[in-house]
């Protein structure tokens, strides 16, 4: 039987490096997009190849159309398929709404939003002639219950809520599952910025005390990804510790 192939947008580090290495651990052919994250893309490539996992790296700004359909071409030449797409990659940034630029709004609804809409779109047209698929897009909490001094954040992640839920009832008589995943607090690069103390007041909110890891969002990608997850679409799996309940 053919291994699978699974695409995931900003894999380089953090959630999506975790969820390509679970996915090579379980025999899937892995693409891993990066765009700035050399170094590291390259340290992850490293890693899955001293493990004998099947990978390949493509740097690509999927905020650009044409990248993107170049990626996609380089996936289907280099594996012959694509069963997954994972829409990991995304910038999160904290500011009082007033102080928010045009720019910075742009840019975060871009690299947020705009880059599921190009990848989504691109990777359907080999989704939809076989009529199988699965995609699976990263949103957060924040996008369900929205957070003070993220709003660009926040109006980006709850986009992809929505438009998981609506392509979902649009592509399910053609058998391609549509679901989201919403991580709670997860412990990643995006926390480098806050201090001990406001640390502490976060893990006081979440009713198991801690923050979450990049391996349990994994986890529950690569659940929606397999078989379990064929009877799931439309739907937000939010691996949250509690504090979203």
């Amino acid at each position: 039987m053919k291994n699978k192939t699974v695409i995931i947008t900003g894999a380089a580090k953090g959630i999506g490096r975790s969820i390509a290495i679970k996915f090579a651990e379980n025999g899937y052919n892995v693409l891993i997009n990066y765009h700035k994250s050399e170094a590291n893309a390259k340290a992850l490539g490293a890693y899955l190849s001293a493990n004998g996992f099947c990978y390949r790296l493509y740097q690509a700004d999927v905020t650009q159309r044409a990248e993107v359909d170049q990626m996609i071409e380089y996936c289907i030449k280099a594996f012959g398929n694509i069963d997954i797409l994972v829409n990991n990659a995304g910038v999160s940034a904290t500011k009082l709404f007033t102080d928010i630029s045009e720019n910075e709004w742009d840019n975060m609804i871009c690299v947020n939003l705009k880059s599921v809409f190009n990848c989504t779109q691109s990777v359907l047209k080999i989704m939809l002639p076989n009529k199988s698929g699965k995609i699976i897009n990263i949103s957060s909490i924040w996008g369900m219950v929205g957070a003070s001094c993220e709003v660009h954040y926040s109006t980006s992640k709850s986009g992809m809520i929505g438009f998981t839920k609506a392509l979902a009832k649009e592509l399910g008589p053609s058998h391609i599952r549509v679901n989201c995943v919403a991580p709670g607090i997860i412990n990643t690069d995006m926390m480098k910025d806050y201090d001990e103390e406001d640390i502490k007041l976060m893990e006081q909110q979440i009713p198991l005390g801690k923050f979450g890891e990049t391996e349990a969002v994994a986890e529950t990608v690569f659940f929606l990804a397999s078989d379990g997850g064929d009877y799931w679409t439309g739907q937000v799996l939010s691996p949250n510790g509690g504090i979203v309940i």
